[in-house]
């Protein structure tokens, strides 16, 4: 075999392992955005039409009202209260509620969807099956894509103390608050979504939110984490809460 044939045929495998390199970077880059777009942008409209048919379910544990009770007990003659209707589980793979974090820009907005698994992250936001309700109390738990897939947590670091997080099931708003600066950790620090999440500077049970993210930016050898309190609830039919515009 002549050198010269040896060197066509390496430039030639060269040329072609070049192409499929650019190729994997397009699909990386800019297809899974795509899909990523028509996925998230389905799982929306499918809330919507849910809300549309009054059919959001009410959350589980509402935040206690401030309001004192009456002292004194109740007289014999009073009916026992009639406790509130048990809200729907949520469906494996499904979309239960919207995500707006205003830090992220105002166009920002992703389904959330029920478990962390692959394929349920690359149509949106997905809620770590078995933490908490939405606004229930406990640790409401949600994973999202850094890169990729629309890139949801590209600003991941860009999170401050008192950044607003909102999420609504249709029928309530819920504005929780950014605590402290996001958390860079492994991923077996499985605590960071614990009920208490270790790590978070909470001392007790509460209302809590955890995101969680890979790091860094183009990898996932860490995960960065942020963790905010409920700050108030309001419902859908008085508006949008004003953090919108904080």
């Amino acid at each position: 075999m002549s050198v010269r044939l040896i060197v066509r045929t390496f430039s030639e495998l060269c040329v072609t392992v070049g192409a499929l390199i650019v190729l994997f970077v397009v699909y990386v880059l800019f297809w899974t955005g795509v899909r990523a777009a028509g996925e998230a942008a389905g799982q929306i409209d499918t809330l919507r039409d849910q809300w549309a048919r009054g059919a959001a379910a009410a959350p589980a544990s509402p935040v206690p009202s401030t309001t004192s009770a009456p002292s004194g007990s109740p007289s014999p003659a009073s009916p026992s209260p009639v406790p509130p209707p048990a809200a729907a589980a949520y469906r494996d793979g499904k979309p239960f509620a919207m995500l707006y974090i205003p830090r992220f820009g105002k166009d920002w907005e992703w389904p959330v969807l029920e478990n962390t698994r692959v394929r349920t992250l690359q149509k949106g936001i997905g809620h770590y099956a078995g933490t908490a309700r939405l606004g229930a109390r406990g640790n409401f738990a949600l994973a999202g894509h850094r890169r990729t897939y629309g890139d949801p947590f590209k600003d991941f670091p860009k999170l401050r103390p008192g950044d607003a997080v909102l999420l609504t099931d249709g029928t309530t708003w819920f504005t929780y608050r950014i605590d402290k600066k996001p958390y860079r950790t492994v991923p077996t620090d499985v605590g960071v979504i614990d009920p208490v999440p270790g790590k978070s500077g909470y001392d007790g049970p509460g209302r809590y939110l955890t995101l969680t993210t890979c790091e860094p930016e183009w990898g996932s050898s860490h995960r960065l984490i942020a963790w905010a309190h409920l700050d108030g609830t309001r419902p859908v039919s008085a508006g949008r809460p004003t953090a919108f515009h904080s």
